[in-house]
Order: C-alpha cells, then sequence, then structure tokens
C-alpha cells in the first residue's frame, strides 16, 4: 500500500511515519503551517523525511490558521499546564484543523497516485478533540470516497486511533524511531517545558511503556502531579 503520511514532527506522527516505512510503501510526508507557536516541530517532521528518504511538502496554511482563533495554538492565549484530560486544554482545539488537512493531504495523495493517507490520531486524543475520533475518521473517509469517486480510492489509515500513546511510544521503539529529534510542547520553547498538556501526556506514555525518555524537560517531574503519581515515579524513568 502506498501511504501518504501526515507528519507534524512530533513523537506520534514521526513513530507513524517509520513504521510505514517499514510495514507499507512510505511515499513522503505532508506538514502544515497554520501559524502554530510551536513551528519548530516541522522542522523535525522535515528531518523525518529526510532520515526516510521521501518528499517532504510543507503546507503554508498561515493565512487560514490566523482565522481560527480562539485557540492557545494560534491566538495570544496561554497554552494551559497539566492533563489532557482536563477541561482547560480544550483551549488547545483549533476548530476543524484536521479536516482541513486531511482534505489538502487526500487532494495530494490522488495526486501522486497514493492508496492511503495515514495519520497519528490516537485514543488519548478523544476526549479533547473531536477530530480525532473513530466516528469522525469513519465519517472523514466515507466523505472523501465521495469526493474521490471515479478519480482515486484512498483509505485513511489510522492504526492507532483506539490505542493509547504508549502504544505509538512501543510501536516507535520497534521501528527504531529517534524519539529525540521529535517534538510534543505546544509552548513552543528551546526545550520541551515538561508541563503542557503534551508535554504530560509524552512524559506519561514512556512511562508506561517502560522506555527511556530522551526529552529534555524544563520541569522533567511536573507529569508526577498532573497525573496523581508520587515523584518518585518522575525520577525512575
Amino acid at each position: 500500500m502506498k501511504v501518504l503520511v501526515v507528519c507534524s514532527g512530533g513523537l506520534d506522527s514521526v513513530s507513524l511515519a517509520h513504521m510505514v516505512a517499514v510495514e507499507q510503501e512510505l511515499v513522503g510526508l505532508i506538514s502544515f503551517d497554520y501559524g502554530q507557536r510551536h513551528k519548530c516541530e516541522l522542522e523535525y517532521a522535515e528531518q523525518c523525511a529526510k532520515r526516510l528518504n521521501v518528499p517532504f511538502d510543507l503546507i503554508d496554511m498561515s493565512g487560514i490558521g490566523k482565522h481560527l482563533s480562539g485557540s492557545a495554538l494560534t491566538d495570544d492565549i496561554d497554552v494551559p499546564d497539566g492533563h489532557y484530560e482536563e477541561d482547560s486544554m480544550k483551549a488547545t482545539v483549533v476548530p476543524n484543523r484536521n479536516a482541513i488537512m486531511l482534505s489538502i493531504a487526500f487532494g495530494i495523495a490522488a495526486a501522486k497516485g497514493a492508496d492511503a493517507v495515514a495519520t497519528a490520531v490516537h485514543g488519548g486524543d478523544h476526549f479533547i478533540y473531536p477530530d480525532c475520533r473513530p466516528d469522525f475518521v469513519e465519517a472523514f473517509e466515507t466523505m472523501q470516497k465521495k469526493a474521490l469517486d471515479g478519480y482515486a480510492d484512498i483509505a485513511l489509515y489510522t492504526p492507532f486511533v483506539h490505542e493509547p500513546k504508549s502504544a505509538i511510544v512501543a510501536a516507535g521503539a520497534r521501528h527504531h524511531t529517534p524519539f529525540a529529534l521529535t517534538w510534543s510542547c505546544y509552548k513552543g520553547g528551546e526545550a520541551h517545558c515538561g508541563r503542557c498538556g503534551t508535554c504530560v501526556e509524552r512524559r506519561e506514555a514512556f512511562a508506561i511503556a517502560g522506555i527511556e525518555d530522551p526529552t529534555l524537560y524544563l520541569d522533567a517531574d511536573f507529569w508526577c502531579l498532573a497525573v496523581g503519581h508520587g515523584s518518585d515515579k518522575g525520577a525512575s524513568v
């Protein structure tokens, strides 16, 4: 199966790219600049494409992104600290982001003659992000088959949609993903903050998977408080 991977440069999508490169035929990576404050993630996506020796397409959506206001990722709103499963994390929702990106990705996949578009949505996203849920995935794929009827038959490949992030870490490790060359932090500083929802989720996933986390966090132990663990667990991974 020829697969185009939507790759942000984060742990999930880079791990997915490495998995697809082994298990399928990876035809390229596509990334999106939607004006996100953590734009540094895109550098890691491009590095991944070079590492896997596939084409890299960066789509400039910044003009659209500035109109998708009200999100801490694109607006002058503080990125909240804490675990994903907190209502405060809804501040990181970018309206219709995945639907817009996937529509573009499907068009490019059709032009490339690909069989599938892959995205790394996972079970941990469901609470906050409606466009990461299984019913969205199913509905979007159905819509695209109608949109491309008679021209292309492209599947939406989401191998982690029912899996926790720890399963992505395990899959990434099996496929030799260089985790240090991925970016998760929504605050977009020089190092991972360790406190935002993506940092906490990342730290927790490595701990659950029992795999060493090579990430430098400015606050390496905050995740313990955020997920309700003792501080001693934070020091053990």
